[in-house]
């Protein structure tokens, strides 16, 4: 039994704390107590009357459970919420945000679209996120000045961008800000190689040497169509993942995105190399890409997290819908109502994002001595009522507009719907003069014909 402390910055006496380890548990009438950046205590609520704290919060009608993890996406996409959609992946790509891209990414470009994707993602729940896109360097300052944990990886491409004319310069950019941020605690620094079909494997090979050097994190794009996978094996006689793994790129710290192209021998690899699986439903789903089939892996022991990928694919960054999208898709593609259960959901949004970043040790879980990255979570609206199961509810009734408060490293960020770092009405206005800039695609005045 570990010792009750004396005193705490905050205490907070929620209707429930949903720890997610140990799985599928809840506690009532229990208290979370707070000391600088840690969580200190977790306890039956009378045993905590003696505890002095600076701060103390009831949310008799709040579940408590750890902040979510959105493992992958690409956050100054949020300017392009809506440009172009109901467009399959490749036309979606080649002729509508590439192009756009081109035009539009810069400096102030990203620093206004990760602020915004940031603040989304607060009001939603999630703490952590992780971003893989041009100006890594500026993204990561932003979410420092939030107080927002991510892993930033940098972007590796064979072809000229506005941010690096090709692989090695990349490489070189990217491992410069990783030494600029190696005493930010809140941010880590990964390898972002796009996909094989974007990247020489001469480049991957240097990716995976420096990564396995370094002893960093890979975030790769990977399976996520078919055509993808032939076009794959027509030109080197291989799946892509094969290739990935005589490359020496598969291992604990590789983060598979998407993967919904995929056969038994290739899951049979994942789970022997100890790769991730990040699932991104709703974009999948968006773009009829393809559907992860998550009851197979779950059973062959992969760790699967979640990602909302950009606000350009899916349309939004809320990892509420991520939960409910991947436990409903789960079971229509298995024909089995029973696979993924909510408390399954809510881990893959968790915990095993945490895993998949390498710092479960740290969040993912309400466990004493862990860092305070915590949601409150009302349950008390019409949504969210009669209340049988809170973990019910939290995965297939709650859509992130129920999210109260969110502590990032023991801070509060939001208080009662209210961003403490972020000026909401400036952000607001700088947006408008990006929707000005980069303007309506399809014309408003194409879908405004007379009856």
């Amino acid at each position: 039994m570990k010792p009750i402390p004396d005193s705490a910055d905050t205490l907070i006496h929620p209707g429930w704390i949903i720890p997610v380890i140990p799985e599928n548990k809840w506690f009532i009438g229990h208290s979370l107590a707070i000391k600088e950046n840690r969580i200190v205590a977790v306890l039956p609520r009378d045993e905590a009357a003696g505890i002095q704290a600076k701060q103390t919060l009831e949310l008799p009608n709040h579940a408590l459970l750890p902040g979510l993890i959105n493992a992958h996406g690409h956050t100054a996409m949020s300017l392009l919420r809506g440009y172009a959609d109901d467009q399959p992946l490749v036309p979606w790509l080649e002729q509508h945000i590439w192009p756009a891209e081109a035009n539009h990414v810069s400096a102030e470009f990203v620093r206004d679209g990760a602020e915004l994707a940031i603040a989304e993602m607060i009001r939603a729940g999630t703490t952590t996120f992780s971003d893989m896109y041009f100006f890594p360097d500026i993204c990561a300052q932003v979410a420092s000045d939030v107080g927002m944990r991510c892993q930033i990886t940098f972007p590796v491409l064979d072809f000229p961008t506005v941010w690096a004319q090709h692989a090695d310069e990349y490489i070189r950019k990217g491992l410069a800000l990783r030494d600029d941020v190696k005493h930010n605690d809140l941010i880590t620094v990964g390898f972002g190689p796009h996909s094989t079909y974007t990247v020489s494997q001469a480049s991957l090979a240097k990716v995976a040497t420096l990564a396995a050097e370094l002893d960093i994190a890979v975030h790769i794009h990977l399976h996520e169509t078919p055509s993808e996978v032939q076009e794959a094996i027509t030109r080197n006689s291989e799946r892509p993942l094969n290739s990935l793994h005589k490359l020496g790129l598969l291992g604990p710290k590789t983060q598979c995105v998407h993967m919904t192209e995929l056969v038994d021998d290739d899951i049979a690899l994942l789970a022997a190399t100890g790769a991730h699986v990040i699932h991104c439903p709703q974009s999948n789903m968006k773009l009829a890409s393809g559907g992860c089939p998550v009851a197979k892996l779950k059973k062959a022991g992969i760790n699967v997290a979640l990602g909302t990928d950009g606000a350009a694919s899916n349309n939004d960054l809320n990892l509420f819908g991520e939960m409910q999208s991947a436990a409903m898709l789960a079971k229509l593609l298995s024909q089995d109502a029973t696979v993924i259960t909510a408390g399954e959901a809510l881990a893959m949004a968790t915990i095993n994002g945490a895993r998949a970043l390498g710092i479960d040790e740290q969040v993912g879980s309400l466990e004493t001595g862990k860092l305070a990255d915590i949601i409150a979570v009302d349950l008390s609206q019409p949504e969210t009522l009669p209340l049988y199961n809170p973990l019910s509810q939290l995965v297939y009734a709650t859509n992130g507009s129920q999210v109260s408060h969110n502590w990032i490293d023991g801070k509060l960020v939001m208080q009662d719907r209210q961003f403490t770092g972020i000026d909401s009405g400036a952000l607001a206005a700088r947006i408008q003069h990006w929707q000005q800039k980069i303007g309506a695609n399809p014309k408003d005045e194409d879908l405004c014909q007379p009856l």
